[in-house]
C-alpha cells in the first residue's frame, strides 16, 4: 500500500450501535419498542391456552399424573416409597428430639408435607419432611422461647426442681407450628413474585459450612441424652460454649446405663450401614438399619423395663390418631419472623440444590420459583396440623433414588407409611429409649462430619471460597444459627463486591489473521495496534469501581491525565498571569511617557511635522544638497508621527527623536525611535498584548514538551459489562472529556444493548459524544480508528489489515 495516500477503502462495513440498532429495525419492525400501555395489554390479556398453562404451572401434578403408567412407574415406586416410609420413622422422632418437641410431632412432619409437596412440587426424587438443620433451627427457638425455668412447679411457696412438661411441650408445639406457618407464607410470597433467584446468594461454600455448623450445634443437642445428663438450657450468642461448659462439669454425673445404650446402639448403626453401603450392589433395597435399630430396641427396653430398672429414658406415651388443624398461635409471630425467614431460606437453598441435582442427573427441569411455592405450602399447610419447617433431606432423597423412585408417587406411599404408624403402631414405641433416637441423629451426621475435610480442599483450590466457609463456620457455631446465617450471608456479599471493586484490568491486542482481540499480557502472539489502545475492565464499571477503573485506565495507557491537564491549566494560568503584567506595565510606561510629554510641552514651544519635512530640513542643514531622501520616507503613510523639541533644530546636537502611536491623544504612547529598525513597519503597528494573546492560543501540551505519545485512540471493551450506574455514566463522560483535551478519541465498543439503553437515559450521548463513538465489535472500533486517526501508522501493521478478508 503506498504510504503518501491518505484514504482508504473499507470492504467490510464499520457498524456501530446506531448502524446496527437501524438495521435490526428495518430487518424486523416488530422488534421495535411497543408503547407501554401496549406492553401490558399484552401482558395482562387473557385466552384459553394461556389459562390453561398458568393452572398447570401451579399445579405440576396435572402435567404428569394424566400420563402416569402404572406398568412402567408403579412398582419403583411402591419399593421406593416403603424404603423412604421406613427412613422417616426413626428420622422423624430422633429430629423431633432436636426441635425439643415430642417424638409424635416428627411423626405428623413426615406425614403432611410430602402429601402437599405431591401435588405443587416439580422435583420427582426429593424426599421432603425432618431435616437435621432446620430442626436444630426449630429446637433454638421453641428453647428460646419456652425455656424449663418459665414452667417449674411451684408447691405453696417453695419451687421444686420439676418441670410441668405437659405445659412446655404444649407451647413449645404452638410456637413450633408458629413459625413454620410464618415461614411458610414468607416463602409462598417470595415464590408468587419470581423470587426463586434468592436461592443463588446461598454459594455452595456457605451452604456447606452452614450445615456443618449445625451439626456441631446437633452434636451438643443430642449429648445430654446420650449422657444421660441435664445441663442448664442457654439461648443467644455464644449458647454452644456455655452448654458445652455445662456439660463438661457434668461429666461426673454421667448416667451409665444411658451411655452404654448409646455407645452400643451407635455401634451396631455404624457397622450396619458399613455393611450395607458394601453390599448396596447386590441388595435391591438398601436393609432399614435405623428402623431394625428401634425396634430391637423398644423390644428390649419393654422386657427388661429399663426405665424403671436403670432410669433410662423414653419416649413415653405416643397418642394414637392424628391431631385435628388448629389455627397458629398469631402472638408469637413477631418474635418468630427472622428465624420464620432464615428456616425459610435455608430450607429452600437445601432443597433446590438437591432437585437440580437429581433433575440434570434424569434429565428433566426443576422450577425453581414453583419449588419455593411447593415448599411453601408444605410448610403452611403442615402448621395448622402441628408439624414443625421441613424440606429435602439428603439420605432419603438418595435411597428414593437410589431405589428406583421415578416420580412423586413415592412420596405418597412413604406418607401412607407413616400414617399406618401413627394411627396404630404408634402407641409400640413408647418404650425406645432416647438415648438410641440420639445415636440415630450422630450417626446419620456422619455426612456433616466429612465436610470438615473442605477446609483442605477449598485451600487448594480458592482462599475466598475458603474464607467463606470459615465465617460461616465460626459465626453460626458462636452466634447460632438465625444471626450465624445472616453474618454469613453479608460476608459473602461483600466479598462479591471486593472482587467486583478490584478486577484485572488488561490491555487487549491482535491475534494476526482473525478478528480477536486477547490479553497482551498473557497471549504472546497478539500484537498492539499502533496508536491504539484497547482497555478491558473483567468486572462491570460502577460506582464502587469507577475511580479504580480511571486509574486503571491512566496506568495502563501510560498518560496520567490528572497530572497532564493539571499542568497544561497551571501553564495557561502562567501565561494569563504575564499577559496582564505585560498590560499594567504597558499602560503605566504609557502614562509615564504621557505625563512626560505634557510637561515638555509646556516648557516649550513644540513643532510638529511629517517626517517628508523633517528630511528635506535636514538636507538644507547639513548641506547635503545632492543626497536623495529614500522613496519608501515619502511613500510611507502610516498614523505614526515625530515630536522634537524647536531649539533643536538650529543646533547641531545630535538629539532622540520621539515618536507617537496613534492619533488619538488618550491612546498615543512615546517611543524612542533608535528602537525602530529600518524597514520594520509592523514593530510601529504591535504591542506585546497582542504578542501574548497569539502565545496563549498556541499552549498545548505537545507545545510545554513534558509529555510525549503516540496514541491517538483508546477503545473501552465493555463486552464485560452488564450494567452501567449514573456515577460510572459520569465517569465515562469525564474520560471522554478528559481524553479530548490532549487529542486522544474515546471509543466504546461490545456494548450490550441494556448497557447502550442505560447509557441513553443517563444523558451520556451528546453533540460531542455521539451514539457513532460505540461499535458492536472492537474489531470495528479498530477499523474506523485506522481510516480516521491511523493513516501515519496503518504502514507499521500491515497484518491488522488482513483480518478475515478486511482491508482497508
Amino acid at each position: 500500500m503506498d504510504s503518501g495516500h491518505a484514504e482508504y477503502r473499507v470492504q467490510r462495513e464499520v457498524i456501530d450501535e446506531k448502524r446496527l440498532k437501524e438495521r435490526s429495525q428495518r430487518m424486523d419492525p416488530s422488534q421495535i419498542n411497543l408503547p407501554i400501555s401496549h406492553r401490558l395489554k399484552n401482558s395482562l390479556s387473557c385466552s384459553t391456552h394461556r389459562l390453561k398453562r398458568s393452572i398447570v404451572s401451579f399445579l405440576p401434578v396435572l402435567s404428569w399424573l394424566p400420563r402416569y403408567s402404572i406398568w412402567d412407574y408403579g412398582m419403583p415406586d411402591l419399593i421406593s416409597g416403603i424404603s423412604v416410609g421406613i427412613m422417616h420413622l426413626p428420622q422423624g422422632m430422633a429430629y423431633a428430639l432436636l426441635a425439643s418437641l415430642p417424638p409424635v410431632f416428627g411423626l405428623y412432619t413426615s406425614l403432611y408435607p410430602p402429601l402437599i409437596y405431591f401435588i405443587f412440587g416439580t422435583s420427582r426424587h426429593i424426599s421432603i419432611g425432618t431435616f437435621t438443620i432446620l430442626s436444630i433451627m426449630i429446637g433454638s427457638v421453641t428453647e428460646r422461647l419456652a425455656p424449663d425455668s418459665d414452667f417449674l412447679i411451684y408447691n405453696g411457696t417453695n419451687v421444686t426442681e420439676e418441670v410441668d412438661v405437659i405445659s412446655r411441650d404444649f407451647y413449645r408445639v404452638q410456637v413450633a407450628a408458629a413459625a413454620t406457618v410464618l415461614g411458610g407464607l414468607i416463602q409462598v410470597v417470595l415464590g408468587l413474585v419470581q423470587f426463586g433467584f434468592v436461592g443463588t446468594y446461598l454459594s455452595e461454600p456457605l451452604v456447606r459450612g452452614y450445615t456443618t455448623a449445625a451439626s456441631a450445634h446437633a452434636v451438643v443437642a443430642q449429648l445430654k441424652y446420650i449422657l444421660g445428663v441435664s445441663p442448664k438450657r442457654f439461648s443467644g450468642p455464644l449458647s454452644i460454649v456455655y452448654t458445652l461448659a455445662d456439660l463438661f462439669m457434668l461429666l461426673p454425673e454421667t448416667h451409665l446405663p444411658t451411655l452404654l445404650a448409646s455407645v452400643v446402639s451407635i455401634v451396631v448403626l455404624i457397622t450396619a450401614k458399613e455393611l450395607n453401603n458394601a453390599l448396596r450392589q447386590k441388595l435391591l433395597v438398601p436393609i432399614p438399619v435405623e428402623l431394625f435399630t428401634i425396634v430391637v430396641a423398644t423390644v428390649i427396653s419393654f422386657y427388661s423395663r429399663l426405665n424403671a430398672s436403670y432410669k433410662i429414658s423414653v419416649v413415653g406415651e405416643i397418642p394414637s390418631g392424628l391431631q385435628p388443624p388448629s389455627i397458629p398461635n398469631a402472638s408469637v409471630f413477631s418474635e418468630v419472623v427472622l428465624d420464620a425467614f432464615a428456616m425459610a431460606i435455608v430450607g429452600y437453598a437445601i432443597s433446590i440444590s438437591l432437585g437440580k441435582t437429581f433433575a440434570l442427573k434424569h434429565g428433566y427441569k426443576v422450577e425453581s420459583n414453583q419449588e419455593l411455592v411447593a415448599l411453601g405450602l408444605s410448610n403452611t399447610f403442615g402448621g395448622f396440623f402441628q408439624c414443625f419447617s421441613v424440606c429435602s433431606s439428603m439420605s432419603r432423597s438418595l435411597i428414593q433414588e437410589s431405589t428406583g423412585g421415578k416420580t412423586q408417587i413415592a412420596g405418597v406411599v412413604s406418607g401412607v407409611i407413616v400414617l399406618v404408624t401413627v394411627l396404630k403402631l404408634g402407641s409400640l414405641f413408647q418404650e425406645l429409649p432416647k438415648a438410641v433416637l440420639a445415636a440415630i441423629v450422630f450417626v446419620n451426621l456422619k455426612g456433616m462430619f466429612k465436610q470438615y475435610y473442605d477446609i483442605v480442599t477449598l485451600w487448594r483450590s480458592s482462599k475466598i471460597d475458603l474464607l467463606i466457609w470459615l465465617v460461616t463456620y465460626v459465626s453460626t457455631v458462636l452466634f447460632n444459627l438465625d444471626m450465624g446465617l445472616g453474618a454469613s450471608m453479608g460476608f459473602a456479599l461483600l466479598t462479591v463486591i471486593f472482587r467486583t471493586q478490584r478486577p484485572t484490568y488488561s490491555l487487549l491486542g491482535h491475534l494476526p489473521g482473525t478478528e480477536l482481540y486477547l490479553d497482551i499480557e498473557t497471549h504472546k502472539e497478539v500484537r498492539e495496534v499502533p496508536g491504539i489502545t484497547i482497555f478491558r475492565s473483567s468486572a462491570t464499571m460502577y460506582f464502587a469501581n469507577a475511580e479504580l477503573y480511571l486509574e486503571a485506565l491512566k496506568k495502563k495507557s501510560g498518560l496520567d491525565i490528572g497530572k497532564m491537564l493539571t499542568y497544561k491549566r497551571r501553564q495557561e494560568a502562567k501565561q494569563r498571569r504575564r499577559e496582564r503584567r505585560a498590560e499594567r506595565r504597558a499602560q503605566r510606561e504609557a502614562k509615564r511617557q504621557k505625563r512626560a510629554f505634557r510637561e515638555a510641552s509646556q516648557r516649550s514651544k513644540k513643532a510638529v511635522f511629517s517626517i517628508e519635512e523633517e528630511a528635506g530640513q535636514l538636507k538644507e542643514m547639513n548641506g547635503d544638497i545632492h543626497r536623495e531622501v529614500e522613496p519608501g520616507w515619502r511613500e510611507r503613510e502610516n498614523s505614526t508621527v515625530f515630536v522634537i523639541p524647536e531649539t533643536a533644530r538650529a543646533s547641531d546636537v545630535h538629539h532622540t527623536w520621539m515618536y507617537l502611536k496613534g492619533t488619538d491623544p488618550e491612546t498615543t504612547t512615546l517611543g524612542s525611535v533608535s528602537d525602530l529598525h529600518d524597514g520594520d513597519t509592523t514593530t510601529l503597528d504591535s504591542s506585546s498584548e497582542d504578542t501574548l494573546s497569539r502565545d496563549l492560543e498556541r499552549v498545548s501540551l505537545g507545545s510545554l514538551g513534558k509529555w510525549t505519545w503516540d496514541i491517538h485512540s483508546i477503545i473501552l471493551d465493555f463486552s464485560t459489562a452488564n450494567f452501567i450506574d449514573t456515577v460510572a455514566i459520569k465517569t465515562l463522560m469525564n474520560i471522554f472529556h478528559d481524553f479530548g483535551e490532549i487529542g486522544v478519541d474515546i471509543y466504546l465498543a461490545g456494548c450490550q444493548a441494556l448497557v447502550v439503553e442505560q447509557l441513553e437515559r443517563g444523558n451520556f450521548f451528546s453533540d460531542v459524544i455521539t451514539e457513532g463513538r460505540v461499535f458492536a465489535t472492537v474489531h470495528d472500533a479498530v477499523l474506523y480508528c485506522l481510516k480516521h486517526r491511523g493513516a501515519e501508522t496503518i504502514n507499521s501493521y500491515e497484518n491488522v489489515l488482513d483480518m478475515s478478508g478486511t482491508r482497508l
